[in-house]
């Protein structure tokens, strides 16, 4: 009975182990201008992406949220640029911000690419069944 219950016991860890193995896929919006809301959704996305290195991470930004990409404006440049490196983590742009703003794709932070339309691509990656999380204040 003993060597049944020890069986039952190392099946359930590994039952468990592999449910926390599975990869998720998590986009967040990001429209806000505020920089506090840049700085929590890259503290985010670094943590999440170093807890769970199986998951992906996609951050779509439009609207407000154009200067947390630009070289010489965003106050998170420096770990989006190390962030965007990964292979799990994706940011992007909307293009059509960026024709509002009249920027240019030199003018964003290395790594980061553009996709045609934000709000689109949140609904495309929603379709595909990943989680949405709406960074804001």
């Amino acid at each position: 009975m003993k060597t049944l219950s020890s069986f039952i016991c190392l099946w359930l860890l590994s039952a468990m182990l592999q449910v926390q193995a599975q990869a998720v896929n998590i986009v967040f919006d990001v429209t806000s201008s505020d920089t506090k809301v840049h700085q929590a959704a890259v503290r985010h996305v670094k943590g999440m992406s170093e807890a769970y290195p199986n998951a992906k991470f996609e951050v779509v930004m439009y609207s407000g949220a154009m200067d947390m990409v630009l070289k010489d404006k965003s106050s998170v440049a420096e770990d989006l640029e190390s962030l965007a490196k990964k292979d799990n983590v994706d940011f992007v742009i909307c293009q059509g911000t960026m024709r509002r703003y009249q920027t240019k794709e030199s003018d964003l932070i290395p790594g980061v690419k553009t996709v045609p339309d934000g709000i689109l691509e949140l609904v495309e990656k929603q379709q595909q069944g990943w989680s949405y999380i709406k960074e804001s204040r």
